[in-house]
Order: C-alpha cells, then sequence, then structure tokens
C-alpha cells in the first residue's frame, strides 16, 4: 500500500456518503485479488470510484487504514459460529482449557486465511475500538479460573497467538490463498538444486513447505503443552 499522507485539504474532498465501511470492505476485497503489495490506496479510490483525497476524511495514510482492516478481520474471526469464534473465545463452558485454547487459534487461522496475506494485515496492527475487550476479559477468565495467574492467563494467550501469526505468515508465503502455490516453492526442484551433500536440508522441504494442515495442529499441541508446563502453577 502506498504510504502516502494525508493532504491539508483533504477533507474538503470528500465524497457524500462514502463511509468508512465501505472503504475497510472494498481494501478487503482488494487485498484478495491484489495482495498487500498491491493494496494501494489510489486502487481503492478507483474501486469506489472516487478520487483518492476522499479517503483521506476517513484514514490519515496505510497505517490507520491496515488497523481497521485488522479489526473488521477480527469481528469476522468472532462471528465464525464455528465454537471456536465467538462463543468459545468467550467461556469454555466447563470445558478443558487446553482445547478451548487450541480451538480459539484454529479460528484465528481459518480467519487469517481467509485474506490474501490475512496474517501480515493482522500482525502488528491496533484494533481500533474496544470490542475485543470483552472477548480478552472472559478468555483471561477461563484461563484464571483453570489456575493460571492472571499474568500467566496474559501470556499464555500472547504465546498462544503469536504462535498462530507466525505460522500462517509462513504459510502464505508458500500458499497466497488456499490453493495457490507461490512459484519458486516446488519441493522436488529445491531438494534437486540442493544437491546430494545436503539430504537433510534437502528431504526437510517437504515438511518446511507443505503439511500445513498436520504441521499447525502439532505445532499448537506443543505450544499448549508448553504452555501448561511452563505457565501453569503446580499443586
Amino acid at each position: 500500500m502506498d504510504d502516502e499522507k494525508k493532504p491539508p485539504r483533504a477533507r474538503a474532498a470528500r465524497r457524500p456518503g462514502l463511509e468508512r465501511g465501505q472503504v475497510v470492505d472494498a481494501a478487503l476485497r482488494l487485498l484478495n485479488e491484489v495482495g498487500l503489495e498491491g493494496l494501494t490506496l489510489r486502487r481503492i479510490a478507483k474501486e469506489l470510484d472516487v478520487q483518492a483525497p476522499a479517503l483521506y476524511w476517513h484514514f490519515a495514510g496505510k497505517r490507520e487504514l491496515l488497523d481497521e482492516m485488522a479489526t473488521a478481520m477480527f469481528r469476522a474471526v468472532l462471528g465464525g459460529g464455528d465454537g471456536a469464534g465467538g462463543g468459545a473465545a468467550v467461556a469454555a463452558d466447563g470445558g478443558d482449557w487446553r482445547e478451548w485454547l487450541a480451538g480459539t487459534q484454529r479460528a484465528l487461522r481459518r480467519g487469517l486465511l481467509a485474506y490474501r496475506d490475512g496474517a501480515k494485515v493482522f500482525s502488528g496492527s491496533r484494533f481500533t475500538d474496544f470490542g475485543h475487550a470483552a472477548v480478552l476479559e472472559s478468555s483471561l477468565r477461563t484461563l484464571v479460573a483453570a489456575g493460571f495467574t492472571p499474568d500467566a492467563a496474559a501470556r499464555a494467550l500472547a504465546v498462544a497467538s503469536a504462535f498462530t501469526l507466525g505460522f500462517v505468515t509462513e504459510e502464505q508465503g508458500v500458499h497466497p490463498v488456499p490453493g495457490e502455490r507461490r512459484p519458486g516453492y516446488d519441493v522436488a526442484e529445491r531438494a534437486e538444486r540442493i544437491g546430494a551433500d545436503h539430504p537433510l536440508a534437502a528431504r526437510a522441504g517437504a515438511e518446511l513447505f507443505g503439511n500445513y494442515e498436520e504441521r499447525f495442529e502439532e505445532g499448537l499441541e506443543v505450544v499448549v503443552a508448553g504452555i501448561e508446563a511452563r505457565l501453569l502453577p503446580r499443586t
């Protein structure tokens, strides 16, 4: 996305009826088409049939827009209705905290994979409202009820989400969207180019650049076990 700053007279260019949500929706649609690098304010303006300065009425620059996009993505995760989005994030309903925590991360991964470069947009973003506060509060209460201290509960959530964001960032580097493979990640070609002098490195390609479903579940299991071993006080 281009890094333009808001022009001094940008507010005068507001198009009547253009809402902040329309800009975000258009940006998310275009994200799937062109990716984060191809997403510019000018491209979004063209999609909305307005001049670029009209967007500056709502967003001072790309960072503000990315923050709003990430907030919209988070709302979509919560509204997934799969038991791991809104419902599971709000309460474990007396179930096992490990499976609950894993479920929230599965929902986050699905939400990120719904958009090209979704993990890049989400990482480092600041939510633009406090709609997440109730979810965070209830999530922390779920872990505290399972025996975590409040500080340890916060760390547990941070560790789990960091794993998911990092994993999906790497996954989307190979598969920008499900079913599409980025050029340059042919495992057989990679193994041939690395050569016989590095047999283990050549063999690792199949694991490093494939089997994402299995590897995510395996990694998630390791993370949850590590959280339990390191952050849950022993009784």
